[in-house]
């Protein structure tokens, strides 16, 4: 349902109807929103010439329809970052209403995939988004258009493959799954042109052989040549996989928006850059000065600012919170009461960890400290089999799988694993039975907001957890209440 619905006539008929609407209003996505906002200007560079799958939301800031899409639109946004653009086109600016029309937009909210043509410079692939206005929807219907340049090789064309074009790089994956996830697209679009991948599953037992491969998933890169093949040793993730592949060559640059220094969008070309470069060094010394000194206190800043993460007193509590068989992702710092210097920074990192993703509205598991000089944590500490002073493991009682934390306490090295607990990528281990209880009567587990998974084709298979309520867009005009727009989302689980 749309909030206007015109004649199915010609584009000029809707170019007039959006022309003749009142003056422009600001637009839905905030300059911080995961939204990427795109104008007639920007759409050719950076959308139609992409080599990336896009969905764009074409709007007006009055339609209620838009406003009551917000939210999933910018949830799926979040959950398509590096995957895939999510972008949206005010059509109620002046500038941009004859595009609109030109686009075939006849109603507002109207949703279009483009992804990029088969062959190289050609126009790209439009097509209408029909489905639901949910984020699991919206995510699903993109993650399915996203290119697939990886090649699949079995042990019968393995010396072919390595063969042809020697001189040009290779990545090949190994891995237990048929299909190709969106993260290993993701990945050969990245390097399109620059590194050819390639898929190899489990079964191919000459070619995991031949690589000495022991364990899936498992990333293997050849940059060519004589030069020896790179076994990655990392976690599944895409900033630390993309660090690793660009040993053999840069990722090629996609357009990204360019802002002045006042926040708006700016299309100024490299000339413009050019004739600014001597303006722009003269007041380099002062502008750094300036700029540099609230960058540099903003670190204490966030320490100060920061709540300690929550305590657990009790061994029903963590049962409760954690430990039963319905319970979601948890992160659980065991540490004395008395906290010492490791215990302070390790508390430290992760209140500042997620008073960040608060801050940024991004849903985060919670985190929770257990005293470990509590004799009735001790069973479960044994059980995992713990022996540090503080220890740092997520457990997951409804899926029966934990991990441990091994690491320095920094907030960056802690971050990263918490991420990719996020993407659920890693090695787990199996949750010993033992410690899995029964929720006490005056518990709120029991009562919390039901949830759907949605699966992302991700190599370790992304679950996005989505509450109904704020997730689902009412298409009877409607307004969103405040408990399906605002409230925090729990027990994110990627």
């Amino acid at each position: 349902m749309h909030c206007f619905n015109f004649n199915p006539t010609v584009a000029v008929a809707a170019v007039a109807f959006l022309s003749a609407l009142p003056t422009a209003q600001a637009g839905l996505y905030s300059k911080n929103s995961p939204v990427l906002q795109v104008d007639a200007k920007s759409y050719d560079r950076l959308i139609a010439k992409s080599n990336y799958t896009s969905v764009v939301e074409f709007y007006a800031p009055w339609c209620g329809h838009c406003k009551n899409l917000q939210p999933a639109y910018e949830k799926a946004a979040k959950n398509l970052d590096g995957l895939a653009k999510v972008a949206a086109v005010n059509c109620d600016e002046d500038e941009n209403k004859q595009f609109c029309g030109s686009m075939g937009v006849q109603g507002f909210p109207t949703l279009k995939i483009v992804r990029p043509g088969k062959k190289k410079g050609s126009r790209p692939v439009v097509e209408d988004y029909q489905g639901e206005r949910s984020a699991k929807a919206i995510v699903n219907a993109v993650v399915d258009k996203i290119p697939n340049h990886v090649k699949k090789v079995t042990d019968k064309d393995i010396d072919t493959f390595l063969s042809t074009n020697n001189e040009t790089a290779k990545a090949v994956l190994f891995t237990e799954k048929g299909t190709t996830s969106a993260l290993l697209r993701s990945l050969a679009i990245d390097f399109l042109d620059v590194i050819t991948f390639a898929q190899v599953r489990n079964k191919e037992s000459k070619t995991a052989e031949l690589f000495g491969i022991e364990s899936y998933p498992s990333l293997v890169l050849l940059p060519g040549g004589d030069k020896e093949g790179l076994l990655y040793e990392g976690e599944m993730k895409k900033p630390e996989m993309l660090k690793f592949l660009s040993q053999a060559g840069e990722p090629n640059p996609d357009p990204a928006p360019v802002k002045s220094k006042s926040g708006k969008k700016s299309e100024k070309g490299k000339k413009d850059k050019k004739d600014n470069a001597s303006a722009a060094s003269s007041e380099t010394s002062s502008t750094t000065t300036t700029e540099s000194t609230p960058t540099a206190e903003s670190k204490p800043k966030l320490a100060e600012l920061a709540p300690p993460i929550p305590a657990i007193m009790s061994s029903q509590a963590l049962t409760n919170e954690c430990l039963h068989p319905k319970a979601h992702i948890c992160v659980l710092a065991f540490a004395p009461a008395t906290h010492g210097e490791t215990a302070e920074r390790a508390l430290t990192s992760l209140s500042e960890i997620a008073f960040k993703h608060a801050q940024a509205e991004r849903r985060l598991f919670p985190f929770w400290e257990v005293h470990t000089d509590n004799d009735a944590i001790t069973p479960v500490f044994k059980a995992l089999e713990l022996t540090g002073e503080v220890e740092l493991v997520a457990v997951n009682a409804k899926r029966g799988w934990w991990r441990h934390y091994e690491g320095d306490f920094g907030s960056a090295s802690m971050e990263s694993w918490i991420d990719a607990i996020r993407m659920n990528e890693g090695p787990k281990n199996k949750l010993p039975e033992a410690v899995i209880g029964k929720v006490a009567q005056t518990s709120e587990a029991s009562t919390e907001t039901p949830v759907e998974t949605v699966e992302v084709k991700l190599e370790e298979d992304v679950k996005i957890k989505v509450e109904t309520e704020s997730d689902t867009t009412s298409w009877q005009g409607a307004e969103p209440t405040p408990e399906a727009t605002d409230a925090p989302l729990k027990h994110e689980e990627l």
